[in-house]
């Protein structure tokens, strides 16, 4: 099967179909032509199969409902994608369903114990990746999380598990897709050591060598990277083997360490000229003159907005928290995707 979007990387720069994203695009005196601006957009593919937390996820209007989450998601993408955002993250284990949380009792993972997926976990996923390819959007693809990598029994379930993702994205044709193997993977609730830190560079490889002379796209394989904890610049290992560097911004409050840890990444030995952007970042000023997604544009790297529904706030709030509204519904959201548009000076 063969679909009509690609996504490459030149230098720092990525480029959809070809062409430079954003291309000619400045804003401030600031080069935009060649970045990845995204938000985290986890719960696409949502259930819970914990029959005893399952109701914690219902709608207001009705019971929770894997499938018009989905339904709801793509119907939300062209919206996105008119306002500017080429890119978003979609996680085959979620993330947390509240945004952060101590203890994750609920079963969301499509994979099975031994590494198996899970058929209607795809079927959704397939859904919403075949969209993205009709919006000429480059999604990346999280395989592992933090609170639900315990799913999966042993070390031979987590390369199955790697190795049945790749398979389906190289099967199902898909060239617009990019790979995070797992989320901030030097967080200690990770269970398996493959997937932590310092092992996890074993995983990229192991993507892009199964993946190798199977994609159609410049690469010939599926470009693949990783993330870490929020503030936090990976190591040589995990810079040498990723094809994109993946920042988070969670906990940096000032603008100047967002800069600083951009710096930091070129200053490193192992940095090879790839492109850098932040893929999760839950802090927002989006009308002040300085914020985190400013600063990272400063340095010619991407940015990424989380948001998840905060103490006291209902249903219209936040994109990770469950149940989700897709739209552009909070004053947060607008304000992101205002900013957005005018950085990327899209017009619907």
């Amino acid at each position: 099967m063969q679909h009509r979007t690609t996504v490459a990387i030149q230098g720092q720069s990525f480029l959809i179909d070809g062409q430079p994203t954003y291309t000619g695009r400045t804003y401030r005196n600031l080069r935009i032509e060649g970045l990845l601006l995204n938000a985290r957009l986890v719960q696409g593919i949502f259930d819970d199969l914990n029959a005893a937390t399952r109701s914690m996820w219902d709608y207001p209007d009705g019971p929770w409902d894997p499938d018009r989450n989905t339904d709801e998601f793509v119907a939300a993408m062209p919206t996105w994608r008119a306002h500017g955002l080429l890119s978003f993250t979609i996680n085959l284990q979620g993330g947390s369903p509240q945004g952060y949380s101590a203890r994750q009792p609920w079963h969301n993972s499509a994979f099975r114990a031994d590494g198996d997926l899970r058929p209607a976990y795809m079927q959704r996923l397939r859904r919403i990746l075949d969209r993205a390819d009709e919006l000429c959007m480059a999604p990346m693809l999280g395989l592992f999380y933090f609170g639900q990598d315990q799913r999966l029994a042993d070390e031979e379930a987590v390369l199955r598990a790697v190795d049945q993702a790749t398979d389906w994205l190289v099967t199902q044709g898909y060239a617009n897709v990019l790979v995070e193997v797992g989320n901030e993977v030097d967080n200690r609730k990770f269970d398996h050591p493959i997937i932590q830190a310092p092992r996890c560079h074993e995983l990229i490889a192991r993507v892009q060598e199964r993946s190798a002379g199977k994609v159609n796209a410049p690469a010939g394989r599926l470009l693949v990277s990783t993330s870490l904890c929020g503030g936090r610049v990976p190591d040589d290992s995990l810079i040498e083997a990723s094809d994109f560097i993946l920042l988070h911004g969670n906990g940096v409050h000032e603008p100047a360490r967002i800069r600083a840890m951009v710096d930091e990444c070129r200053d490193r030995a192992a940095y090879r000229d790839q492109p850098i952007l932040f893929n999760e970042d839950d802090h927002f000023d989006f009308d002040a003159a300085d914020n985190n997604m400013l600063a990272a544009i400063s340095r010619y790297a991407g940015w990424g907005y989380f948001d998840y529904r905060m103490a006291g706030e209902g249903f219209d709030e936040g994109y990770q928290s469950v149940p989700v509204n897709w739209g552009l519904s909070s004053a947060r959201k607008q304000g992101f995707f205002r900013l957005l548009r005018q950085v990327t000076e899209v017009t619907a």
